[in-house]
């Protein structure tokens, strides 16, 4: 394995990282998988209440009583769910009981999307004060923020100096969209860890069209994903979601060749997502608070397909969602959306969602 300084912390990381968001219903298997990882270097875990039905932490909790090696755990804190100092610090103290730790290694501010929530997250009172307090008290090691903010947005929170660490979406299809927060990152020298690595599972389900990722006959797609993130300047993790022994050791294979691109791939990569590609949608759910109850990730997913292989696709893919009875008859259409903007305010990615849904409107028409 190979591990990489964490800013000025003073800890090395292992770089790739292991998500937590991808355990099974079998918590002891989640727990072997975990120490499988830890046997094989990984060094850096990452979870958060919620994940995996609110059972992540539990798994980890099992997985800590007898782990082969030293570890880091980090978790997470969101201002929309803690809102106080107070709540903050009963989430710290919950977050280390589950998990049968002394203290949280890396917490994180979760899930800020803007600017404006970022601002909650600092008023006088709130998480942050919370958890500075915690960290002085020596419940958590270091205090760093989670973000969908875009690149710029990115740059301002790092620019007030008050984390040592950022955790935001990075791969291949939408890194120019947050290049500029992992430049600033460098500039002030906190750590970076990179979630959604694979776009949330949209690189492997399409490894034939991803496949100009690869180096090597012998990599897989996946592999090839994660390795163009590590080598990247600033990227101190690479966080990957594992569920199983067997995603682990794919996983941990990747370090087993160079974690650098040729100049060539650069550009061929480049290229690529110059097509439009970094517009795709990573079906993360966030937009799932639609007013009219339309099944947004799923058309969105099907708009994926008519970028990548035209509209016909796009139309397969719509009628397979309906046999597999993920659409219903009975569901909202496209056609229904009032423009409200509440689904593009939560997009992670900023894409036009509104607009794609008038135009999958018109085309199912």
């Amino acid at each position: 394995m190979e591990y990489r300084d964490y800013g000025k912390t003073g800890k090395k990381v292992s770089v790739i990282g292991f998500g937590g968001m991808r355990f099974g219903e079998d918590e002891d298997y989640g727990a072997e998988v975990v120490r499988r990882a830890n046997a094989l270097g990984i060094n850096y875990f990452d979870t958060a209440p919620f994940y995996c039905k609110d059972r992540s932490e539990y798994i980890f909790g099992k997985a800590f009583k007898n782990m082969p090696g030293e570890f880091y755990v980090s978790t997470k804190s969101s201002v929309n769910k803690e809102a106080t100092a107070d709540q903050v610090r009963w989430r710290i103290e919950n977050s280390m009981e589950r998990m049968g730790v002394e203290k949280i290694n890396f917490f994180h501010m979760w899930c800020v999307m803007d600017l404006d929530q970022y601002k909650r997250v600092m008023a006088p009172g709130g998480p942050y004060e919370g958890a500075m307090k915690a960290k002085k008290e020596g419940l958590i090691d270091h205090l760093v923020i989670s973000t969908h903010c875009n690149g710029s947005d990115i740059k301002t929170i790092i620019e007030d100096d008050a984390y040592e660490g950022v955790l935001l979406g990075y791969n291949a299809i939408n890194h120019p969209y947050r290049q500029e927060g992992v430049d600033a990152a460098i500039q002030h020298n906190i750590g970076v860890v990179t979630m959604n690595p694979l776009g949330g599972g949209l690189i492997p389900q399409h490894q034939q069209y991803f496949d100009f990722l690869r180096s090597y006959e012998d990599e897989t797609v996946p592999q090839a994903a994660l390795r163009f993130n590590a080598a990247q300047k600033g990227i101190t993790v690479v966080l990957a979601g594992m569920g199983t022994i067997e995603e682990v050791e794919e996983n941990v294979q990747t370090i087993e060749r160079p974690l650098m691109i040729s100049p060539q791939k650069e550009k061929e990569i480049q290229e690529k997502i110059g097509t439009g590609i970094n517009t795709l949608c990573t079906t993360c759910g966030y937009c799932m608070k639609c007013p009219k109850k339309i099944k947004i990730p799923n058309y969105l997913e099907a708009y994926n397909l008519s970028i990548l292989d035209g509209p016909e696709r796009m139309m397969e893919h719509l009628h397979w969602l309906k046999e597999r009875g993920s659409l219903k008859p009975e569901d909202i259409l496209p056609e229904e959306c009032i423009a409200c903007g509440v689904c593009e305010n939560l997009c992670t990615q900023k894409l036009p969602i509104i607009e794609r849904l008038k135009e999958m409107a018109e085309f199912v028409k």
